[in-house]
């Protein structure tokens, strides 16, 4: 029995080595983790129970039969992080460079499966030179079997992916898929087809980072939400953001101990909306000030700027925050920000986190980049996501909402459950200075007179009160006794129930 036991310590020894040491030492020398570390690092003490780790490769080809570590370039399982269920899988670039096979496909295949069968959230830790060569179609298929799964698990199970190191061809559709995408500064890259064969192809000359690293993708293309300095510092993150997750769509989102008064008061938000109307603010003073202590999770905080998402907790529930943010492009909405907020509008809905709208809005960006860019259609995906969402959703317009952007910006119109505005509200087409120009054409040779118009407008139009009075806002609240009213709000909607009509599926237009 005893020969049989030291066997089995003997073979796991070598299963957790990977690669051999002299790749974990190069490996370490980059100042990446190991699979394995990684996964230590993630998940609670203790808690990870793995799976697969004896698997070994097929192939005969090339000599690889020669060559069979166990667990096949891929470290996969479940564990907990702060006490809740996860699956995992992390892949090993000490393996093969992490290249993917059929069995190490399969691997990653069934803890997928097991995720959606019980209900938990998948992170994938992403650091692979992609399909393994030698074994030819069969990798291939393998990374369609895993693309199958993350559309399967679309909406079922939260996806995260964490990408640590190279993420090329095919292998860069199973994070696209995801939720989260989340990269390693100056160690990630995510590209279709990498630098060679951009060279040879258009005879662009660019580096692996200018094509696709962390910089890139969160700030040019909006591929990645965000990116971290290193792998320590990625893996901490993570744990903080599946915190504000619920397990599944069958679970309701996380609520955890708070020590922050529901009813605080904040007299400064009695100034932060300054006197002249052109003015920027910080809207995240704001959502900070919401928060309980002031704890914000940002997502995609380097892309489209002048819109903000992200998780704050309320009374210790998880709420998804959408808000404007004056101090880029004065809050406008344009492509970019109308797809940020559409795409974080649709998982929380998915997963049954309210909605907490901060408006700021002056319309849309007019210009032909604009409008040969799709702005009709993009700005649509926005406007679908929130006339689409039935969970509760709560909007705060603190200064303006001109045009069709007001109604956009989850609007009572768009089954908004609580629509307040702060005094400073202006609800209107358009802005005091455009309608005067627009309606009093024949003046516009008098400037007093355009003045006083002006003036005469923005008295009776750039208020919230026509709309409070159509009940179009509900109520006009002190800006200082926000979060008083938001928690409230929300507290009242927490045995919400609205369905759509019956559908295969929608068709929003991408």
């Amino acid at each position: 029995m005893s020969d049989i036991l030291s066997e089995l310590e003997a073979r796991r020894a070598n299963a957790r080595l990977g690669g051999g040491e002299a790749r974990i030492e190069a490996h370490h020398a980059k100042g990446k983790l190991t699979a394995r570390e990684r996964i230590e690092l993630l998940l609670d003490d203790g808690s990870f129970e793995e799976f697969d780790m004896f698997v070994t490769h097929r192939t005969t080809d090339f000599n690889m039969a020669a060559t069979k570590p166990a667990g096949d370039g891929v470290v996969t399982g479940w564990g907990t992080i702060n006490g809740r269920q996860v699956y995992v899988f992390s892949q090993d670039f000490t393996v093969f460079g992490g290249s993917l096979s059929e069995t190490h496909a399969q691997k990653i295949c069934k803890i997928m499966d097991m995720a959606m069968q019980n209900g938990a959230p998948v992170i994938g830790i992403n650091d692979s030179g992609g399909a393994r060569i030698q074994e030819g179609v069969a990798s291939l298929a393998g990374y369609a079997e895993v693309f199958q799964r993350n559309i399967m698990a679309s909406g079922v199970v939260p996806q995260i992916s964490v990408i640590m190191g190279p993420c090329a061809g095919g292998a860069v559709y199973s994070p696209a898929m995801t939720d989260f995408i989340f990269m390693v500064k100056d160690t990630s890259y995510m590209f279709v087809t990498g630098p060679d064969v951009v060279k040879t192809v258009t005879n662009e000359v660019v580096t692996a980072e200018e094509l696709g690293g962390a910089s890139t993708h969160t700030k040019k293309s909006s591929v990645a939400d965000g990116a971290f300095e290193n792998d320590v510092e990625a893996l901490i993150e993570i744990r903080r953001l599946f915190d504000f997750l619920p397990l599944s769509n069958r679970t309701a989102p996380p609520t955890r101990p708070f020590f922050d008064d529901p009813a605080r008061v904040e007299e400064s938000l009695d100034t932060l909306i300054p006197t002249n109307p052109n003015q920027p603010y910080d809207m995240k003073e704001l959502i900070h000030k919401i928060a309980d202590e002031g704890d914000f999770y940002e997502i995609q905080e380097d892309f489209a700027a002048n819109i903000i998402t992200g998780f704050v907790r309320l009374e210790g529930s998880t709420v998804g925050v959408v808000a404007n943010q004056p101090l880029v492009l004065a809050g406008v909405l344009d492509i970019d920000s109308s797809r940020k907020a559409a795409r974080f509008v649709r998982f929380c809905d998915a997963f049954e986190i309210p909605i907490l709208t901060l408006v700021d809005v002056p319309g849309f960006l007019p210009g032909t980049s604009q409008e040969y860019g799709g702005v009709i259609k993009h700005g649509a995906k926005l406007l679908f996501a929130y006339g689409e969402a039935t969970v509760p959703k709560v909007t705060v317009i603190t200064r303006k909402a001109y045009g069709g952007a007001y109604d956009v910006m989850a609007s009572k119109h768009l089954r908004g459950d609580f629509n307040y505005a702060w005094p400073t509200a202006q609800i209107a087409v358009m802005g005091a200075k455009g309608a005067t120009e627009i309606l009093y054409r024949s003046e516009l040779g008098d400037p007093e007179k355009i003045a006083e118009r002006t003036a005469e407008y923005e008295k009776n139009f750039a208020n919230p009160f026509r709309a409070a009075e159509r009940g179009f806002i509900d109520e006009v609240i002190l800006p200082h006794s926000t979060r008083r009213r938001v928690c409230r709000a929300f507290a009242s909607l927490r045995g919400k129930k609205l369905s759509n009509p019956w559908k295969k599926h929608d068709n929003i237009p991408l």
